[in-house]
């Protein structure tokens, strides 16, 4: 990818500023998430120093909040919508 070897030399700079396993660390999750950005590994590298939780647990909703039936896209509408006013207000 474009950029993509200065963007590795930037996460191996890092070792510079923070502690090496730290760093291996970030860089291990983040491969096991399938996200090997620098972004990602800067997130998981300020999380680990931070102390912050890397990952939030599960949610679970009430009964009263889960869907009987998952609402279905339905673009046809915006069809009709067209088709009755027939006015452009932008180009």
């Amino acid at each position: 990818t474009p950029g993509g070897d200065r963007e590795m030399v930037e996460i191996l700079a890092l070792v510079l500023q923070h502690d090496e396993d730290a760093v291996l660390t970030a860089v291990s999750m983040a491969l096991e998430a399938g996200v090997a950005t620098k972004t990602h590994i800067l997130n998981l590298l300020h999380r680990l120093v931070d102390g912050k939780p890397i990952s939030t647990p599960p949610v679970t909703a009430p009964q009263a909040l889960r869907l009987a039936s998952e609402p279905q896209a339905n673009v046809d509408r915006y069809d009709t919508l067209r088709a009755a006013g027939e006015t452009r207000h932008a180009s």
